[in-house]
């Protein structure tokens, strides 16, 4: 929960507007864990392809900007696995990243690159690590099942002026997780979230937000995230330029044999 899951499915109120959404009509009664639960449940199709581009934004500095794929495949409850290629520019083009997220809770992740001409494992201790220097954690691009968190609801809120749910959730076990908190604002009629904050102890470490979501074959998606280091106000931007869903990738495509081989994977990149 909040993981790789709500990063793809964060969204403004600005957007909700845009689209016509209720801001009211919030269903009452729910339990933390049962708003945590139909969030984590939002439909998101059996798999999906998406062209996107990464900014790296730092104040005083003309922004780095990437290009890359993701896939993700949904094989059932906390069975999900995702595959990131980086194409380009030339000094990172080729780079990947491999997670499988099992029922269990266990996640594995491989990291390819393309100097090493090799396959190598993310260590768990590394989950804190920032990938390929964004502002992302390889925690946040995992995904998290609801059980390994408590939620509790910390009342009623609003986000640039869209009524929202406050949902905290804290890791069951301290050590699974960078963070040791999560407090999200959840527009309950659409189940997506307007902000995300990640706390270490009591400090804010990093935010989320995004800043466009669309509606691609009946999903809601986020189009433009970004990634805030409370800290050191160093930002990742994240567009997606297309995606789409229901693409049929096969059961082998999620493999270290792809994850160091961009040939298997480049039949699936969209045209």
């Amino acid at each position: 929960m909040l993981g790789r899951k709500f990063l793809v499915y964060a969204a403004l109120s600005t957007v909700l507007a845009a689209f016509g959404l209720p801001a009211s009509a919030q269903p009452d009664g729910l339990s933390g864990e049962q708003l945590a639960e139909r969030v984590y449940q939002r439909p998101d199709g059996n798999d999906s392809v998406a062209f996107g581009r990464m900014e790296l934004l730092k104040e005083g500095r003309s922004p780095r900007v990437r290009e890359f794929y993701s896939y993700t495949s949904d094989s059932g409850p906390g069975e999900i696995k995702s595959l990131i290629r980086f194409t380009a520019p030339g000094d990172i083009s080729g780079t990947g990243l491999l997670s499988l997220d099992r029922e269990s809770g266990a996640s594995d992740q491989w990291l390819y690159l393309p100097d090493l001409g090799r396959v190598r494992r993310v260590p768990s201790n590394r989950r804190g690590g920032r990938f390929v220097g964004s502002d992302l954690f390889y925690e946040d691009l995992q995904d998290r099942e609801v059980s390994a968190d408590q939620h509790h609801i910390a009342g009623k809120s609003d986000y640039q002026g869209t009524p929202c749910t406050l949902l905290v959730s804290t890791p069951v076990e301290p050590a699974n997780s960078t963070y040791t908190k999560r407090r999200a604002c959840i527009h309950e009629p659409t189940l997506l979230a307007l902000f995300v904050e990640f706390y270490l102890e009591d400090k804010i470490i990093k935010t989320i937000e995004t800043l466009q979501a669309e509606q691609i074959q009946t999903f809601w998606t986020a189009t433009d995230v970004l990634i805030t280091d409370a800290e050191s106000g160093h930002r990742t931007r994240m567009t997606s330029q297309q995606v789409v869903y229901n693409r049929g990738l096969p059961e082998g495509f999620f493999s270290q044999k792809t994850l160091e081989d961009p040939e298997r994977e480049r039949a699936y990149r969209l045209e």
